[in-house]
């Protein structure tokens, strides 16, 4: 049957009462986006969009973006009415309730069909822009045979001013993703009112400056909508197609204003609504002949997903395309016996280093990894030598120029690890991990494997001063839920921390790498790192002291325990990789490495804020003892700033004597 346009209005209008209604009984909500994109989103999915609900996770499938995730009921009302398992009606009946998956923006891990979890404008249309990578180098790997869909976006006015948009359609137009297609909500409305009162540029020549091609439509016109869609499908280069709509449409007395944005439309105008769109079901029901519709579309999906897998069936590669979109690592020890190897060495690297040196073991044996850098490779050292760059010329690459896009890079990773079929990995110095801190989060929020390789991770990066040295940024990112922050202190540690990057699928990390060479501190083959915190030297006089210590900061522990051990005073040193990963073990464990035992003087040691340190420290004998910067560095060499601001063994120990003698 042909959707004409006199069947697409009920169906859009279905959306329309879905999300006034759902809105209205949560009291809370934003219905103007939703009424207003609704026959666009209509077109798009009756016409345009390949998915199945009987499959949401098929691997070849559009990927569909809702970027203005305010506007959630648009989102929540498709998957509803397609015939996806989530959200059902009650869900949406419970919109934004306790226990309802429909939350206020969307949620990933909370219905299959949403393919990214959104409300920070901007980021899910970089995050598309990282959808639309993953495509094109799966594509350039196994074929169209397996690999051959679109990334659809919805976006409105916020996404599209977010500076973070900037950076996602610079990088888009350079890549040349023609796959990738933005549909703009142009409303001209923003919370506070007209767009005027804040925004006057050219959108559509900066999208055209950037590579990218731009259409136009009038947004309620079912046939000029269809035309617009069709030629950006067509096209070869990125597509944004700017929908001239009515915000709140099928409102009379309120469509078209700032008031319904972020408000409940009132029983009145529903009434009205009612009225004006024709709309006789009472709320939350959907006549059946439109229903009916809808649910057509799925089946039209399942006969290019059936036709798909019968592909893939006769495909040689099925067997590695399955396990990377399916997230297992390979098989093989070839990774351990190359890192087992550095236990008979004594090198004196900095961790940035070992990491280049663990990429360059790790890179050839997992292809997926997929690294990158905010414009600081050579620094970063996140390029192994088997990584082509990714351009457009060959998407096989595995190595991404993100030019200085540091938000920009973190939202693409987050877009690949969702997208399937790649581990991202990306570079920044970690001062900068602030510019690309809110897609750190979501990293975490998400649960997605994307790793994070921040360099220059103290005082100790040296000369270039305080604008460069972090001194927050590390216990600042440990407050981040389900999210593991690495500070290796040697070439080992840094192989065991990228060792367990990979092997925890559902949680992004941090590795936090130096500037500076620091020695090689362990010898012991058992990945020691697995539990977030190991005794690395234990006392051999009698215990008094267990100094605790992270990254370069555990060499100054060693030196510091080996003073205090000379004069009688026995000290373990316990090496603090992973705070997230010791607070997983077991009681038994942790008060193995840190007896709760009060008289036993407990010392961290790191060049960074000393709060939250207090955690560890506040139990032992006279309060403990936190050595740490809580102000800005300074421009010198790491070593004259190491002894400027205590982080010797000179200046610690006296420090400890006097704990002691109290």
């Amino acid at each position: 049957m042909t959707l004409t346009p006199d069947r697409l209005a009920p169906m859009a209008n279905a959306i329309r009462a879905l999300s006034m209604d759902a809105v209205q009984a949560a009291n809370s909500g934003h219905p103007g986006m939703p009424m207003g994109m609704a026959d666009v989103a209509t077109v798009l999915f009756a016409k345009f969009l390949k998915f199945d609900p009987a499959a949401p996770k098929w691997p070849d499938r559009d990927r569909f973006v809702l970027s203005a995730g305010h506007g959630s009921m648009l989102i929540y009302s498709l998957l509803h009415l397609t015939g996806y398992a989530s959200p059902s009606m009650e869900d949406i009946r419970n919109f934004r309730q306790m226990g309802s998956v429909c939350a206020g923006h969307p949620e990933n891990f909370l219905i299959p069909g949403i393919e990214c979890t959104t409300g920070p404008l901007g980021q899910g249309l970089a995050m598309a822009v990282g959808m639309a990578m993953a495509e094109r180098h799966l594509n350039a790997t196994f074929g169209d045979a397996l690999v051959d869909h679109n990334t659809w976006v919805v976006a409105g006015d916020g996404c599209l001013m977010e500076g973070i948009n900037h950076e996602a359609i610079g990088l888009a137009g350079t890549l040349g993703l023609g796959r990738l297609k933005v549909l703009w909500d142009d409303n001209k409305i923003t919370i506070d009112g007209d767009t005027s009162l804040s925004t006057s540029e050219d959108i559509a020549a900066r999208y055209r400056a950037s590579g990218w091609d731009v259409f136009s439509c009038d947004g309620h016109d079912f046939v000029d909508i269809e035309r617009a869609l069709g030629e950006a499908a067509a096209s070869a280069k990125p597509s944004l197609v700017a929908c001239r709509t009515v915000i709140g449409k099928g409102a009379p007395n309120k469509q078209g204003g700032h008031d319904v944005h972020g408000s409940p439309l009132g029983d009145a105008e529903i009434a009205a609504a009612r009225g004006v769109l024709g709309w006789t079901a009472a709320p939350f029901e959907i006549p059946a002949e439109i229903l009916a519709d809808w649910r057509s579309l799925g089946a039209r999906g399942q006969a290019a997903r059936e036709a798909w897998e019968a592909r893939k069936l006769a495909d040689p590669q099925a067997g590695e395309f399955s396990r990377r979109m399916a997230g297992e690592l390979p098989e093989g020890d070839e990774a351990a016996k190359a890192f087992a190897a550095w236990l008979e060495g004594d090198a004196s690297v900095a961790t940035r280093k070992a990491s280049e040196n663990a990429l360059n073991v790790l890179a050839p044996l997992v292809p997926e990894m997929v690294g990158g850098s905010a414009d600081l490779t050579g620094s970063n050292n996140t390029k192994a030598k088997c990584q082509a760059p990714f351009t457009p010329a060959d998407y096989a690459g595995r190595y991404v120029y993100y030019g200085i896009r540091e938000f920009g890079m973190a939202a693409a990773m987050n877009g690949m690890a969702l997208h399937g079929g790649i581990i991202p990995y990306g570079g920044t110095f970690l001062i900068f991990s602030d510019y690309c801190r809110n897609a750190v989060r979501l990293s975490a929020l998400q649960q997605v494997r994307a790793i994070y390789v921040f360099t220059h991770d103290s005082i100790g990066l040296g000369e270039d001063g305080p604008t460069h040295q972090p001194v927050e940024q590390v216990m600042s990112l440990r407050l981040i839920p389900n999210l593991n922050v690495y500070r290796p202190a040697d070439l080992i540690e840094t192989a065991e921390c990228w060792n367990m990057a990979l092997q925890t699928p559902d949680t992004p990390s941090v590795l936090a790498l130096t500037r500076q060479n620091l020695p090689q501190l362990r010898t012991s083959g058992e990945m020691l790192s697995a539990r977030g915190a190991y005794t690395l030297r234990r006392a051999k006089a009698d215990r008094q002291v267990i100094l605790i210590a992270t990254g370069s900061e555990v060499e100054v522990a060693c030196n510091v325990r080996d003073v205090l051990e000379a004069q009688g005073i026995g000290a373990d040193v316990v090496s603090m990789p992973c705070m997230e990963l010791f607070h997983a073990q077991d009681s038994a464990y942790q008060h193995e490495v840190l007896p709760n035992d009060p008289s036993i003087l407990r010392v961290s040691i790191e060049a960074g804020t000393t709060l939250g340190w207090e955690r560890y420290t506040a139990v032992s004998r006279n309060g403990g003892l936190n050595i740490g910067l809580d102000r800005f560095g300074a421009s010198a060499p790491a070593k004259q700033l190491f002894a400027r601001f205590g982080f010797t063994a000179e200046a610690i120990v006296p420090r400890i004597l006097e704990k002691l003698s109290i």
